[in-house]
């Protein structure tokens, strides 16, 4: 699949400046931004590093504003829009062609008769940005004059300091920008062809005022920033020739800018050889394998060197137990990366208390937040997964004691109010003023979507768990009888679920105003987590998720739902909530419902699961239609209009959530893990 644009894209500022890129390291950090070369977001910039991987983001080195000199013509390269509202200038008018190169964006400028390329990328495990520019077709040579603004601060605030004075020193090829004492140093570098033509230029503390940031504006966020115009950068460059532009928070790093964009080529490469020695698909289905590689990232632990993470989301989004484990069988396993899935499940493990796994790592502390009662039931999922396609009981068999424990725990009870209910074999899980499922919005001291009680989702994950401790004891030689007897409990009891009089479940039972009757697409995991190999319309296909492993393999268990009752909850999610992109929050009949995600905090937060489609919850959808009605085509009729919103929002990625309302406007984050992970699962399963 080409994903590219033409100036009837590009020329038109509504249009470019809703398309953003995305490059990361595999550390953490990343450099995203509007194709217009504007700033819409506070989050957007040429380097915000990750300082303490996979966190401590830092907006380092902010835009570059490039002027092209040539024939005796100035050409602008980049556009601002400021807090008047003025754009100025328009150089995205310039802009010939947009297209990415794996995940390499590039932009052809049109300047005359010359034709200059720009692309960015990252060092794959380095705080390092390159910017190489090629002078593609020329009569005559070209002088780029690049301004480097720079910033240091936390990626989620906003700077208005003007009587900030960085320290901005001369060094070989560039600068080193150091913005107080114990800051980081950036270091700004180019180099270039050997006819090439190079001077410096360094202002007196040029602060730039009042750049007006129209994404934080709509979110209700401050939205005017500042930032420091550090130096200028003119280069004179041949026709055929090129300049690299490297920030980086090395002092010596890589300068050549062709050796590094081949190593950039060379990974992505590797990454698509390995896809397709197991599976045959679409274009758009093997970009999304590109897509997936920049979630996977480094938290190394102190007996865990290589350990891994899983970013939930960018821009703005840490790595949360719940998204990692939702998203590692899409992103690891369909992929055919099991070394990255063995330690992410190991790295997790070592974060596991009083049987829970994080909810999240807030980016400025060092204790992990607990609140989530799914994230570890999703950990099981994740492992079965991870085994049926490995056959690796050395992994299962150093997770058990683990795995016991959390099992127990959840009898016992833990944080949260989260236990058994020994009555009817459920999960029971929250407290007042906590939101602990996916659902999780909060403002201030009002949790929007509470939940507590038992919800659906949770009992049938925790069902999904025990069948789960059964196969693993199986595996290694261990009683399964405990476990056995306890899933057939949670499967009696979860006939309460069943809401006859609508005819689909209940959201959540013996909540504290009783049994919640919302249609939400909840339900859908009791049917859709019932999808196995064993249940998939082709299970010798040699497809690495549903590769068998020897002989030990998880066969289908008792359904949680009659085919009767799998098939009305499939119908109802299909009549009321499906979309193109997802599953909306909430059905629009409901009188909670909020059909457009926007304006400010409370606004956006009181709409985020009360309508909000989620891009992820089309893979729950897709598995649980073929669950019912066994026709893997139409399973990816389902999924395919995720291919044309690649070329939407984050090129070449997928949205967190999109408006509920027509025309399902994304939102939210630009590229996020469990869509592009639930998509890729999907459609490996419906391929089979």
């Amino acid at each position: 699949m080409v994903i590219a644009f033409g100036r009837e894209i590009c020329g038109n500022l509504d249009s470019v400046e809703s398309r953003e890129w995305l490059v990361t390291n595999g550390i953490g950090g990343y450099a995203s931004g509007a194709i217009a070369n504007l700033l819409t977001r506070r989050y957007h910039g040429m380097l915000v590093a990750a300082l303490k991987p996979p966190l401590g983001r830092t907006l380092m080195l902010a835009k570059l504003d490039e002027t092209a000199l040539y024939n005796n013509y100035t050409y602008p390269l980049y556009t601002n829009r400021w807090a008047d509202g003025t754009v100025e200038p328009h150089g995205y008018k310039h802009i010939e062609r947009f297209h990415l190169e794996g995940t390499t964006p590039v932009w052809s400028f049109a300047c005359a008769d010359a034709l200059l390329e720009k692309r960015i990328w990252m060092q794959q495990g380095a705080n390092t940005t390159y910017t190489r520019y090629y002078l593609r077709r020329a009569t005559k040579p070209l002088t780029l004059a690049i301004k480097a603004l720079v910033n240091y601060r936390d990626y989620h605030h906003i700077t208005n300091a003007d009587d900030w004075r960085m320290s901005i020193d001369p060094i070989e090829k560039g600068v080193c920008v150091t913005a107080f004492p114990r800051a980081v140093p950036l270091y700004l570098l180019t180099d270039a062809s050997p006819d090439a033509k190079f001077h410096l230029s360094l202002p007196a503390y040029d602060w730039h005022y009042g750049f007006d940031l129209a994404v934080e504006k709509y979110r209700g966020m401050d939205y005017c920033e500042n930032h420091l115009h550090a130096a200028t950068f003119h280069v004179t460059i041949e026709p055929g020739g090129f300049l690299t532009f490297i920030a980086s928070t090395e002092k010596n790093p890589d300068l050549n800018g062709e050796a590094a964009l081949e190593l950039r080529r060379t990974y992505e490469e590797q990454l698509l050889q390995t896809w397709s020695k197991v599976s045959d698909n679409p274009e758009w289905v093997n970009h999304l394998v590109l897509a997936a590689d920049q979630f996977i990232v480094n938290r190394p632990l102190p007996d865990e060197p290589d350990g891994k993470t899983i970013i939930a989301g960018y821009p703005w989004f840490s790595d949360w137990g719940r998204d990692t484990m939702i998203s590692l069988p899409g992103l690891t396993i369909c992929t055919g990366r099991y070394d990255v899935a063995r330690s992410l499940l190991r790295t997790f493990s070592r974060y596991v208390d009083r049987g829970m796994l994080p909810n999240r790592f807030p980016d400025t502390a060092d204790v992990p937040e607990y609140n989530t009662v799914d994230a570890t039931l999703w950990y099981f999922e994740a492992i079965r997964a991870y085994c049926e396609a490995t056959g690796d009981d050395q992994l299962l068999g150093e997770l058990w004691p683990v795995l016991a424990e959390i099992i127990d725990w959840h009898r016992q009870g833990t944080r949260y109010n989260i236990h058994l209910d020994p009555d009817d074999g459920l999960i029971y899980a929250g407290e007042t003023g906590v939101q602990l499922t996916w659902m999780d919005a909060k403002v201030d001291d009002w949790v929007v979507t509470p939940r507590m009680g038992k919800p659906i989702e949770i009992s049938a994950l925790w069902y999904n768990a025990l069948q789960a401790m059964v196969y693993f004891a199986q595996r290694l030689g261990k009683s399964h009888i405990e476990y056995e007897r306890l899933a057939e409990g949670t499967a009696k009891g979860f006939a309460r679920f069943w809401n006859d009089g609508v005819g689909y479940c209940y959201d959540v039972l013996d909540g504290p105003g009783g049994h919640d009757a919302s249609l939400r697409p909840n339900q859908l995991f009791a049917v859709s987590l019932q999808i196995s190999p064993a249940s998939s319309p082709s299970p010798q296909a040699a497809n690495p998720f549903l590769a068998l492993a020897g002989s030990k393999k998880m066969t289908g268990y008792p359904s949680l739902l009659t085919p009767i009752q799998q098939r009305c909850v499939v119908d109802v999610c299909a009549q009321h909530l499906l979309t193109s992109h997802g599953v909306r929050s909430l059905s629009p009949e409901d009188p909670q419902y909020q059909g457009i995600y926007g304006g400010d905090r409370l606004q956006r937060d009181g709409a985020y699961h009360q309508g909000t489609v989620w891009g992820w919850s089309i893979g729950s959808f897709a598995l649980a239609h073929l669950q019912v009605y066994k026709d893997p085509a139409l399973v990816r009729e389902f999924l395919e209009p995720m291919a044309n919103h690649l070329l939407a929002h984050g090129v070449g990625s997928l949205s967190e959530i999109f408006d509920g309302d027509a025309p399902m406007q994304p939102r939210g984050c630009i590229a996020q893990a469990w869509t592009v992970a639930e998509v890729l699962r999907a459609w490996a399963i419906a391929q089979c």
